[in-house]
């Protein structure tokens, strides 16, 4: 039997577990929501514990908190984010009240608990911990910070992996030439290192666009309190908090220019979570085509051979899977997902408040680790590893009619879709062909149909 303790709260009393450094409001939330069984993400939490220093830290050098009393709410919060067990502390849904009031009043019981002990007096979870503060103004603030956070730290750094070694890889394949398809449909050649360059191009304007993002994702809604106005809050409050943010996490935060767009939208994180969108939009592009170019290995394309990871049927033997880039797949899929939900939740700015921002905090934040942990796993495990079946393309290469598109110039379309109709009528090769149906000789021909050539580009 679990031992519990009284607890009294605005509404009357309640019981909450005897262990528990968390108080009433918390456990009504616990009661009230049992959804999904899911718990908003730790690196929600953790940021929400840094905005909450940084905002005791305020308060102190603005003389709005005891000083002693300032310091134990930062020794709290100390200890907190250096508990391995630090999510036990934190039970609530993430479907919860829209403002994310209930997650609020946690991070305040907690900490409060623990600071009344470092303290040696009472410290209150909403006179102190949340002094200056509302929930519709720091879990607004939170959203930016851990997803600006997930971004600079996480994210980045991993496409940033996986732009480069796709290079690397792309420098190493510049000598294979490979059959070019265009709706799924033989095409004209091209270097196996143009196809990972275009890849590479891909992820570098992803990091571009959302390095673009980070400015507007660095202003912060903390300062406008309930509904923008800044009610109990020291006109200082957001600049100093700011600053003393940036000193925790090494970036650039400062107060919105507005604070009731930042309360009352949530248009950032909905930018924000568009372009995860197009960033996995380009990695299941990237995905399936190495998929594609594995297939086989006998009645598929075959040009590529992914690392063999895994055993890949429980029936069949000697199956191997492209499994990495499966996975990478799903998780676009889940994202682009995501991103639909953030969609529907930035409509719901009512007024003064958006009321679906826990949702949106555990939707940017699951999209950038799950973007950032698949972008390492593409790029070790299935890029940088694969070999190349040069048989294969040379095989493919030589009975590729498409080719007769080079000789467009000389002896015009006409001709030569016909010689193509012919070649691939008769499963010939198109040098073969083209030799008996125009005047070019045979090395003519070679040189004109070279398929390293095409690849330059330009005219024969």
């Amino acid at each position: 039997m679990e031992k519990k303790r009284i607890e009294s709260d605005s509404m009357g009393k309640l019981e909450v577990a005897a262990d528990a450094l968390y108080g009433p409001q918390t456990q009504r939330a616990v009661n009230n929501f049992p959804i999904s069984g899911q718990k908003l993400p730790e690196d929600f939490i953790r940021a929400l514990l840094i905005a909450k220093s940084a905002a005791a830290n305020a308060n102190k050098s603005l003389k709005q908190l005891p000083i002693e009393m300032a310091d134990s709410i930062q020794k709290a919060i100390e200890i907190l984010l250096n508990d391995k067990k630090l999510m036990n502390h934190f039970p609530v849904d993430i479907f919860q009240t829209g403002s994310g009031t209930s997650t609020n009043m946690n991070a305040n019981e907690v900490i409060a608990k623990i600071a009344s002990k470092e303290y040696g007096k009472p410290v209150s979870p909403n006179d102190h911990v949340n002094y200056g503060q509302s929930s519709n103004d720091i879990i607004p603030s939170t959203i930016h910070i851990s997803s600006s956070i997930g971004l600079e730290f996480k994210l980045l750094p991993a496409l940033l992996h996986l732009s480069l070694v796709t290079k690397a890889k792309a420098q190493k394949l510049d000598d294979h030439v490979k059959t070019g398809r265009t709706h799924l449909m033989d095409a004209m050649p091209i270097r196996l290192s143009q196809t990972l360059e275009g890849w590479a191009e891909q992820i570098d304007l992803n990091i571009s666009r959302l390095k673009g993002l980070q400015p507007q994702l660095q202003t912060l809604a903390q300062g406008g309190t309930a509904v923008g106005t800044g009610i109990n809050a020291h006109s200082k409050f957001a600049r100093t908090f700011t600053s003393a943010l940036n000193e925790k996490t090494d970036l650039k935060f400062s107060p919105a220019n507005n604070f009731f767009s930042h309360i009352g939208s949530q248009d950032i994180a909905v930018s924000l979570s568009g372009q995860l969108k197009t960033t996995a939009v380009s990695i299941m592009k990237i995905a399936n085509d190495l998929r594609w170019m594995n297939s086989g290995p006998l009645a598929g394309l075959g040009e590529i051979e992914l690392e063999a990871l895994q055993p890949g049927s429980s029936i069949m033997p000697g199956k191997v899977n492209p499994v990495i880039p499966e996975a990478a797949a799903m998780v676009c899929a889940q994202v682009i997902g995501n991103d639909s939900a953030v969609t529907v939740a930035g409509q719901s700015g009512n007024f003064e408040l958006n009321v679906m921002l826990p949702m949106i905090a555990n939707n940017l934040l699951n999209s950038i680790n799950f973007l950032s942990n698949v972008s390492y796993l593409l790029a070790d495990k299935a890029i940088k590893s694969f070999s190349v079946n040069e048989k294969k393309l040379t095989e493919t290469l030589s009975r590729n009619p498409i080719l007769v598109t080079a000789l467009n110039p000389i002896i015009g379309y006409l001709k030569a879709a016909e010689i193509a109709k012919k070649a691939y009528k008769e499963n010939r090769p198109i040098i073969d062909v083209a030799s008996e149906q125009t005047d070019l000789s045979v090395e003519e021909l070679k040189k004109l149909l070279n398929p390293t050539k095409l690849t330059q580009g330009g005219l024969s």
